[in-house]
């Protein structure tokens, strides 16, 4: 299934003059916008620290790679494993020492490079990380991560056109990285471009079907089209995904809304907010719909 077969799914709800609710639309892209920029920060390692595996971040596992480390002294690649590792366990110190050491080792590893701007990313150094990510892509200018890695750092400072050619340059690189569509998507949402913003959430799901964040992002863009069916379906499927991801919740609950069932949006946007006690908007939707 291509991108495209899923825009085309279910039936389309306009007013009664053949035009969009403005209510709605207006509703649709704020939420666009706020959920935006937080997107997918649950999910953040996922896929970004090269070749491993979540498990691999367990005790058992790095003291198995010291060991290795400990045989090779001068292997660069060993530091690299052995850092992600570190990555995924939450350890980031050890991991950004890893890095270093690796990078040390061999100046041109431009994973490591990749690697360690990530980390830099969650110790909140942005300057280092994008530094680190140029870095990967003067030695490796088709290394499709680091544009996906400095394009979200890039659409997170607000820099959007700068992110949406790093995003575009990885998918020009024939990537298979979901993100890379689901980041452009995201912005060509906030630019109001919702059919082509539809089409990479598609192919965002189509690489990785089991993600509720395209789901929810391509949910927004069909009520922002009114496409109340398949928003709903999108939100609901989202939901059968991870049944605690407040969004999912939110956007049942925002075509509920747009469809006049205003109790059963009270109900998703209080689930909602059990989940995500902090989300303002399912907060001042439930004020309007109690």
């Amino acid at each position: 299934m291509n991108g495209h077969d899923f825009a085309a799914r279910g039936a389309t709800a306009t007013g009664r003059d053949g035009r969009r609710p403005a209510r709605l639309t207006a509703l649709a892209l704020a939420c666009a916008a706020a959920l935006a920029v937080a997107g997918c920060q649950t999910a953040a390692l996922q896929g970004e620290v090269a070749t491993i595996e979540a498990e691999q971040g367990s005790a058992e596992n790095i003291a198995s790679l010291t060991e290795v480390i400990r045989a090779n002294p001068n292997d660069a690649r060993a530091f690299n494993v052995r850092g992600s590792a570190f990555g995924r366990g939450g350890r980031y110190r050890e991991a950004l020492e890893d890095f270093d050491r690796a990078i040390a080792i061999d100046p041109r590893f431009y994973e490591a490079y990749a690697n360690r701007a990530l980390i830099h990313r969650f110790l909140g150094d942005q300057a280092s990380a994008a530094a680190d990510y140029s870095a990967a892509l003067r030695i490796n200018p088709n290394y499709d991560k680091a544009y996906i890695g400095r394009g979200e750092l890039y659409r997170r400072a607000g820099r959007v056109d700068e992110a949406f050619g790093d995003f575009q340059r990885a998918i020009q690189l024939d990537t298979t990285d979901p993100r890379a569509y689901h980041r452009r998507g995201l912005i060509y949402q906030t630019r109001n471009q919702h059919q082509f913003a539809i089409d990479d959430f598609s192919t965002a799901i189509s690489l990785q079907p089991d993600a509720p964040e395209p789901y929810n992002a391509r949910a927004i863009s069909y009520l922002a089209l009114s496409q109340l069916d398949n928003a709903f379906d999108d939100a609901n499927f989202a939901i059968e995904l991870d049944r605690n991801n407040a969004e999912s919740w939110l956007n049942q609950g925002l075509v509920y809304e747009a469809r006049g069932e205003n109790e059963r949006a009270a109900r998703s946007y209080r689930r909602a907010l059990q989940i995500d006690s902090d989300l303002t908007i399912a907060r001042n939707a439930l004020g309007r719909v109690s």
